[in-house]
């Protein structure tokens, strides 16, 4: 149960971070296709974020060099890629029907709750536990 609530800690200040970083990024530029360079800024910081706090926090993992740490993000960055889809599917989504920045935010929101229960999974099985780094 305190590996659950610790993720779950985890995963709210992941997603602070990413829609902290989108509000951002939108503010200093609204032009053409600001919506999507900052959900695209806010995911690349998220996943940072989210990295390092999972590798720490939750998996207690020590890579053996910079090397091996490079590696792990890769495949972690790969198993983020199924919820991303999730993520962005949701944000993009809630942007298309509202049409308002809180409910986009909403979207994105909820696309990272259903991402980041994904994504544990994911990672205890192939990031961090026995994956094919």
């Amino acid at each position: 149960m305190q590996l659950a609530l610790t993720y779950a800690l985890l995963a709210l200040i992941a997603t602070a971070v990413n829609i902290g970083a989108q509000d951002a990024a939108i503010r200093i530029y609204n032009g053409t296709f600001g919506v999507t360079l900052s959900i695209l800024i806010g995911t690349a910081v998220g996943l940072a974020v989210k990295y390092v706090l999972d590798k720490r926090y939750i998996f207690r993992f020590r890579a053996r060099d910079a090397a091996h740490d490079g590696k792990t993000f890769l495949l972690y960055s790969i198993m983020g890629l199924v919820t991303t889809v999730i993520f962005w599917g949701f944000e993009f989504g809630f942007d298309s029907v509202f049409q308002t920045k809180d409910m986009r935010y909403a979207g994105g929101i909820v696309g990272l709750a259903i991402g980041y229960l994904i994504k544990y999974r994911l990672d205890k099985r192939f990031v961090f536990r026995g994956g094919v780094i």
